[in-house]
């Protein structure tokens, strides 16, 4: 489950994830809660607040990712998570000193989303230079474990840190946890990186990664369905907030257990997946086609108590789907490919959450929260089925149901050629 971690640079790289994951959470929350306080409560500023740290990879992120390519990712990280530690140290002296505004949180998000843009692919496409493709896989579940584990301690300690000493100091907390990731940057040793050739700067290089994503049916399919399923299952913790406020009419601490138990599951599926040994398009497929029927059970759920039991399954399959579809991504793109590729990636997968959350609100107020589940479920299975289906037919495969076990058989027809990436 840990072979990563016998790599020195990959065990650098972590513990230094470790230390900076948690904060990160911790600075989501601080922010958050510095915009409400700055703007009287003002729901439209923290919507600008949050669209202004996400847009710059929406209209970016490509280049971003050609970025990557051609530079050395270990130098651009340093950079990036300097910058982000300065923004963080910045931001955190204004708002100790009495002196922010909401337009200083403005700039402070949007200058953040920028240095996204090159940090996220660099980011991604870095951890195979560290341990190899043999061990790819299971350093991107435990990179998603470690990021798990910051989702369920930091915003619990920033909550009782806000209330002790206030949001700055929560942001200088934050901006000393960059040195974490920093200092291990530094302290690897670039003769043990297994570093691909670098792209050649040249013209046309955004529309080359994009013609080359386009001429795979397979990353094709996959991004839809990593579209069609982060369009409701990014906005899954919305639907839980209105699923407990609505439906149970349970208070905050009741929505903060659902959203602790979504993430424990998560957290238990990226330790799951570590196990792994090669990522597999089935394994991609299945994951999202549970993940759907688990949410299609929560949202049918008739008490908060059975609904917390099935936000464990729940995180398990969409973190099988999540850390699956990455590391097959990784492995499945030319080296000189796999920047821009990530960032095509990453684009999706994060670019429909803030589509899907007005899409999930307005199914709940004119349906209901749970019908707003059960709509993301059959979602996410509806996609996963057909992808399933499209790949077969690439790959020159029949599914045949069975009523004794094996309860599926997969049968190759002798037809066309296959391709040699669809193999899996």
């Amino acid at each position: 489950m840990f072979r990563s971690l016998a790599n020195r640079n990959y065990r650098l790289f972590a513990l230094g994830q470790v230390i900076s994951n948690p904060g990160t959470w911790m600075q989501r929350i601080a922010q958050e809660w510095l915009v409400l306080q700055l703007s009287g409560g003002s729901g439209i500023a923290l919507g600008v607040a949050t669209a202004l740290q996400f847009l710059p990879t929406l209209l970016f992120g490509l280049w971003g990712g050609a970025l990557a390519d051609r530079m050395s990712k270990r130098r651009l990280l340093i950079t990036s998570q300097s910058m982000m530690g300065l923004l963080s140290l910045g931001l955190g002296l204004l708002v100790t000193f009495g002196t922010a505004q909401v337009w200083h949180v403005y700039l402070f998000a949007l200058g953040l989303g920028l240095v996204t843009v090159v940090d996220s692919p660099a980011r991604q496409s870095f951890v195979v230079e560290m341990v190899g493709r043999e061990d790819l896989p299971n350093a991107v579940a435990l990179n998603s474990a470690s990021f798990q584990l910051g989702r369920v301690v930091g915003p619990a300690a920033a909550g009782i840190l806000i209330g002790l000493i206030g949001t700055g100091p929560v942001f200088l907390i934050n901006a000393v946890s960059f040195a974490g990731v920093i200092t291990g940057l530094l302290m690897m040793r670039p003769s043990e990186l297994h570093v691909s050739e670098l792209a050649p700067r040249s013209k046309g290089q955004v529309r080359q990664g994009i013609r080359y994503v386009a001429g795979r049916r397979d990353l094709l399919l996959l991004l839809a369905t990593v579209a069609f399923v982060q369009l409701f299952g990014s906005n899954v913790q919305n639907q839980l907030a209105l699923m407990v406020n609505n439906v149970f009419q349970a208070g905050s601490e009741a929505f903060g257990l659902a959203a602790t138990f979504l993430a424990l599951g998560s957290f238990t599926g990226a330790l799951i997946a570590a196990r792994r040994e090669a990522p597999r398009l089935r394994t991609v497929l299945i994951g999202a086609l549970l993940f759907g029927v688990l949410q299609v059970v929560a949202g049918l759920m008739p008490g908060y108590t059975a609904l917390l039991v099935a936000l464990v399954p729940m995180g398990i399959c969409f973190m099988t789907f999540t850390t699956s579809m990455n590391a097959y991504f990784q492995l499945n793109v030319e080296p000189q490919m796999r920047g821009r590729a990530m960032a095509m990636y990453m684009l999706v997968f994060l670019g429909v959450a803030p589509i899907g959350a007005p899409i999930v609100g307005v199914l709940a107020d004119l349906f209901g929260p749970a019908v707003s589940m059960v709509v993301g479920g059959t979602v996410s299975v509806t996609i996963a089925v057909s992808a399933a289906m499209l790949l077969g037919r690439s790959l020159g495969v029949k599914v045949r149901l069975r009523a004794r076990r094996p309860f599926v058989d997969v049968i190759r027809d002798k037809g066309p050629e296959r391709r040699p990436e669809l193999e899996e």
